[in-house]
C-alpha cells in the first residue's frame, strides 16, 4: 500500500477535523485480542484484506482518487482545482476534499523537503500547491487548500517555536479564502482549528462559530471541527462539550446526521483506562449509540459524513458486545478506514482490522456464520 494512504487518514475528513483528539490510544489491546481470536476474518465474509484497506478516506470518492493520482503523476495543480470547482456548493463534500488535498501536499513536503535528488518528484514536495497559489491567486479552492495545509503543518508539531507563527499565517489565508468565496463556510471551518490552536477567548470563538453557522447551520463536519474547543482537553469541559453536542442533535432538521454528534462527544471524554463492558452499556453510551443509529436511518445514504459515523459506531458496538450490529456497520463501511477512531493508531488499517476481527469472533460465538452474514445482502 502506498505510504500516502497511511498519512492521509489523519488528514482527510476523518483526519484534521479530529486532530486535537489524536493523543488518544485506546484500541491497541483490544485489537491484539481481536486478531488472536479471529485469525482469518476474510474467510467467507467477503471483507477487504488488510493490505488492501484504503486509509485515505472514510469512504469511496472516485473523483478525488482520480484527481490525486493525476496531481501526483504530473505535479500539476489543475486537476485539484477542477475537482473543487466541480464540487460546487456541496459544503460537506468540499470540506472533505479540501482536507485531503491539503494532506497530500503536506505528505509530499514531508517526504521531499527540498531534495533535488528525489527520484521522479519535484524539487520540493507539494510544489503543485505553491504553484497553484502563484499561478491562480484568485482561485478560492487554492486558497482554501493552502489554509488547510498550513493548519496541518502547525498541528504536526504543536510544541514547535513556529507553531503560533504558522497558525497566524493560516488565519490570514483563511480570511483571504473567505473573500474569494463569500458564501463558502470552508475557510471559517478551517479557522476553527486555527482559533483552537491559538487559544482564542470563548467570546471570540463563539463569534467565529456563529459565522460558520450562518453559512452552513447543519454542517456535520463543521460541528465536529468545533466540538474539541469545548472539550476538557482544550478550552472547555465535558459538560460544555456534551451540551454543545446535545443542542446540535436536538435542533437538527430532518435527514441530518447531527443526532450522531453526541456519540463523538462521549468518545472524546471516555476514561483512558478501565473501559469495562458496563461502561459501554450505560445509559449515556446507549443513548448516544441510539442517536447515531437514528441519524444513519434518516440521513441520505450518500452523505459524505455517513462513513465517519459508521466507523465510530463499529468501535462502540464492539466494546458493547453488540456484535450483530457491528457486523452490519462493517458490511456498509468495509474497505476504507480513514476515520476516527482508527486514525489515532500508528496503523489505521491494522486498528480497523483488529476490531473487525473482534466483531467476527463475537458474531460467531453467538452462532452467526458466514452464510448467515451473506444472506443479509
Amino acid at each position: 500500500m502506498d505510504a500516502l494512504l497511511l498519512l492521509l487518514v489523519a488528514i482527510a475528513l476523518g483526519g484534521l477535523v479530529f486532530l486535537p483528539w489524536m493523543r488518544r490510544r485506546r484500541a491497541v489491546q483490544h485489537g491484539i485480542r481481536g486478531l488472536a481470536v479471529a485469525a482469518d476474518p476474510m474467510t467467507g465474509y467477503g471483507f477487504v484484506p488488510l493490505e488492501q484497506l484504503d486509509a485515505r478516506l472514510p469512504g469511496p470518492d472516485e473523483a478525488l482518487d482520480q484527481a490525486l493520482a493525476e496531481v501526483r503523476r504530473t505535479h500539476d495543480w489543475r486537476p485539484a482545482a477542477e475537482l473543487l470547482r466541480s464540487t460546487g456548493d456541496d459544503w460537506e463534500l468540499r470540506w472533505q476534499r479540501v482536507q485531503t488535498l491539503a494532506g497530500a501536499a503536506a505528505f509530499e513536503l514531508a517526504q521531499t523537503p527540498g531534495d533535488p535528488a528525489a527520484q521522479g518528484g519535484p524539487r520540493t514536495g507539494g510544489i503543485w500547491l505553491r504553484t497553484w497559489r502563484a499561478e491562480a491567486p484568485k482561485d478560492a479552492g487554492g486558497a482554501e487548500t493552502h489554509a488547510q495545509f498550513l493548519v496541518v503543518q502547525a498541528l504536526r508539531d504543536p510544541g514547535s517555536q513556529d507553531f503560533r507563527m504558522i497558525l497566524e499565517e493560516a488565519r490570514t489565508v483563511c480570511r483571504e479564502a473567505a473573500l474569494l468565496a463569500p458564501g463558502s463556510p470552508v475557510p471559517y471551518i478551517t479557522e476553527l482549528a486555527v482559533a483552537r490552536g491559538l487559544g482564542d477567548r470563548p467570546a471570540d470563538y463563539e463569534e467565529l462559530w456563529s459565522t460558520v453557522r450562518k453559512r452552513a447551520p447543519h454542517h456535520m463536519g463543521a460541528h465536529l471541527a468545533a466540538l474539541p474547543y469545548w472539550s476538557e482537553k482544550w478550552h472547555g469541559s465535558r459538560k460544555e462539550a456534551e451540551a454543545f453536542a446535545e443542542r446540535a442533535a436536538s435542533g437538527a432538521p430532518a435527514h441530518s446526521l447531527l443526532p450522531a454528534l453526541p456519540l463523538f462527544a462521549v468518545y472524546e471524554h471516555l476514561p483512558e483506562a478501565n473501559m469495562v463492558r458496563s461502561l459501554f452499556q450505560s445509559a449515556v453510551v446507549e443513548r448516544a449509540i441510539d442517536g447515531a443509529h437514528f441519524a444513519l436511518r434518516e440521513a441520505p445514504a450518500d452523505h459524505p459524513m455517513t462513513p465517519h459515523v459508521r466507523h465510530l459506531l463499529v468501535w462502540f458496538l464492539v466494546h458493547a458486545e453488540r456484535y450483530a450490529e457491528a457486523m452490519e456497520q462493517l458490511r456498509l463501511v468495509d474497505g476504507h478506514v480513514g476515520a476516527v477512531p482508527w486514525s489515532y493508531g500508528r496503523s489505521p488499517a491494522a486498528e480497523y482490522a483488529a476490531y473487525r476481527a473482534l466483531a467476527i469472533a463475537g458474531w460467531e460465538q453467538l452462532g452467526g456464520t458466514p452464510a448467515d452474514f451473506r444472506a443479509q445482502d
